[in-house]
């Protein structure tokens, strides 16, 4: 039985007039994976702090058992600033003892690229006092992770890592021992480490089996059972539980997550976007040409970021834009922007050679890493009202200012708040919404889901479901960039554009094979970022493309992990291209059971008064449901195999 590690009971805790936790009682044991979602605001850090001890509750009372060793990733760090990096993660151990210890090495390569530190100046002996807030975040993070710890309490734990990064940690986390309580706006990381969902809404705390896919299903099972009226079904969290299962094979962390209650809810819910009409009305609205470069070269001082690119966006394109630190993707995005302010008759400084071409109706809105400055004495309806009273969506579909804030989770009252005194992820939620208000036709997203939580994620991804135009995506939320684009492009730091089939599992993949080969006979190879390297990756997102009819009407077995690229890298061709082979003909063996298995139910239902036929008929079920059976296991080993 596990051992029961902190107990939450009767838990409350007040801000000013507002109560953000109301008689909470909860329960962390040995091995629990807990994930923490809700709105920005709702008291998610309130809760992981008041569970670590870090501040008091006001009613009831946590307590931890005898000789707990807890380890706290919190938003703010406590490093020394005049301490090398070296004392802040390893202390006072001597070279030939930290070198020898598999975790710590494991660590320093996943977290910095390698034993030597490589994106740091001085390597190990760098003073910690001027690094930037995401390099002293990895220390931090480095810090708890070498440590022995019985339970680790982390606080968006993604921030500042890549898409490599997140990789490894997930699959480190998986591989300790440690209980974890984590809060993260990043789903498909908690897909991948959680097995429980907290989700925190109005002074309550809800809980669910399962990581976040599960989440989702078990949420909108509940919703639909509480409300029967049509419209309230309809609503945000079927759509997304929508895309989740017409995706993919694999969005599920166990194959619990029964693929006949999830069609059952989403039957009457259309894909979340209709790719032709879209691109119909993203042809009117743009013409033929939006971007096209023509050996076009991107240099930033001396560093050569693309040579001699030719490559086109088009009407209607939604592409993912992923890639190593450093590599040229903003720089990228900054010389295609500022071409289309010109109107492509001048051409960004950081473009040396070849030439961007721009579409004579491209409208380009931009949102970059910095949030934009917004008068602090306008309020948040203001702000939007600035730019345009009433947004046409497309397909017929209009918007007021106001209606559109609501949507973004600024509702009546909200509304009416200055500027000033919004938080963060406020902020960030308005710089998107004044982008969307200017109608723009072309939209460049440069890292934004930075600092929203998973609800307005949700909103954003939604609202451009039904956008039309041609958007490109900057992110290391890897869910993200599957849910809102068609196709994925990586920057690999060899000043090339690659199409990647397969999306973001290539993209690590690909830098497996570049890691391996720049150190051979490294069991963990150091990379060029200072963010992770690659990892175990869902089979979900094999491809950013879109799944095919067949496929979309029926969920494959979901697999607990898939296997670590650096091993599909090893792997002989020919063997992954025969797993690959032998996985779609399951698929297809399975669409055609599941419409057997469909048909029978029509044919029970038919003949429900006859007695003879109904006993053959369920034999006939039965024995289809041990094929099913069969062809699930095979297809969750072939998963993990790679």
């Amino acid at each position: 039985m596990a051992v029961n590690l902190v107990n939450l009971e009767a838990v409350g805790k007040v801000y000013g007039t507002r109560t953000l936790l109301d008689g909470v009682s909860l329960g962390v044991s040995e091995g629990d994976r807990i994930g923490v979602v809700g709105r920005n605001g709702d008291g998610k850090t309130t809760l992981i702090r008041l569970l670590s001890k870090l501040e008091p509750a006001d009613d009831g009372r946590v307590t931890h058992s005898g000789g707990l060793r807890l380890g706290v990733l919190s938003q703010h760090d406590s490093l020394d600033p005049a301490a090398t990096v070296r004392h802040e993660v390893v202390g006072d151990m001597a070279d030939h003892e930290w070198a020898g210890d598999s975790r710590i090495r494991d660590v320093l390569t996943g977290l910095f690229g390698g034993l030597g530190l490589p994106g740091f100046p001085q390597g190990l002996d760098t003073v910690v006092g001027p690094l930037s807030g995401g390099e002293r975040r990895r220390i931090a993070l480095a810090q708890l992770l070498i440590a022995e710890q019985d339970l680790i309490v982390l606080d968006e734990p993604t921030n500042h890592l890549d898409v490599e990064g997140i990789a490894w940690l997930a699959r480190h986390l998986r591989a300790r021992r440690s209980a974890l309580v984590c809060v993260t706006h990043d789903r498909w990381f908690l897909d991948q480490v959680c097995t429980r969902m907290w989700d925190v809404q109005r002074g309550s705390v809800h809980e669910y089996e399962g990581g976040y896919s599960d989440y989702v299903f078990a949420r909108a099972e509940r919703e639909r059972i509480a409300a029967q009226e049509e419209t309230k079904r309809k609503n945000l969290v079927r759509k997304e539980l929508a895309w989740l299962r017409r995706g993919a094979p694999a969005r599920t962390s166990k194959p619990r997550f029964r693929v006949e209650a999830a069609n059952a809810l989403i039957s009457d819910e259309p894909p979340p976007r209709n790719d032709a009409e879209l691109m119909r009305f993203a042809n009117s609205r743009l013409g033929k040409t939006v971007f096209d470069l023509e050996g076009v070269t991107v240099q930033a001082g001396p560093k050569v970021l693309l040579k001699h690119q030719t490559w086109q966006l088009g009407p209607g394109d939604r592409i993912g834009l992923v890639g190593v630190n450093g590599s040229g993707k903003t720089s990228l995005l900054k010389a295609l922007s500022a071409a289309a302010h010109s109107g492509g008759e001048e051409q960004s400084e950081l473009v040396t050679g070849g030439r961007v071409k721009v579409g004579r109706t491209v409208k380009l809105a931009y949102l970059s890493q910095e949030v934009a400055e917004l008068d602090d004495k306008l309020r948040v309806l203001e702000a939007v009202e600035q730019i345009r009273s009433r947004v046409d969506l497309g397909k017929g579909r209009e918007m007021t200012a106001s209606q559109l804030c609501e949507r973004f989770g600024f509702v009546k009252e909200k509304q009416w708040t200055p500027v000033a005194d919004l938080s963060g992820g406020e902020r960030r939620r308005l710089q998107i919404l004044r982008l969307l208000m200017d109608e723009p036709n072309v939209l460049f997203l440069d890292e934004p889901t930075n600092d929203l939580d998973i609800e307005t994620l949700s909103q954003l991804e939604d609202l451009l479901d039904g956008w039309p135009g041609s958007l490109v995506v900057i992110s290391h939320d890897r869910f993200f960039i599957e849910r809102t684009t068609d196709r994925v492009y990586a920057l690999l730091g060899d000043g090339a554009l690659r199409m990647l089939p397969r999306g973001i599992d290539e993209y690590l993949e690909r830098r497996a094979r570049q890691s391996e080969a720049a150190q051979p006979g490294v069991n963990a190879p150091a990379r060029s970022g200072a963010s992770g390297r690659s990892s175990q990756s869902s089979p979900s997102s094999r491809s950013s493309a879109k799944s095919s009819p067949s496929a979309a009407a029926s969920s494959r077995p979901a697999s607990s992990s898939a296997s670590s690229a650096g091993a599909q890298a090893r792997k002989p061709a020919a063997v992954a291209r025969a797993g690959q082979k032998e996985m779609q003909r399951i698929e297809r063996q399975l669409e055609r059971v599941e419409k057997k298995q469909s048909e029978l139910h029509e044919a029970l239902a038919e003949h429900a008064t006859d007695f003879e036929r109904v006993a053959g008929l369920d034999a006939e079920l039965r024995e289809l449901d041990s094929q099913r059976e069969e062809l699930e296991s095979r297809w969750l080993e072939l998963a993990e195999d790679g």
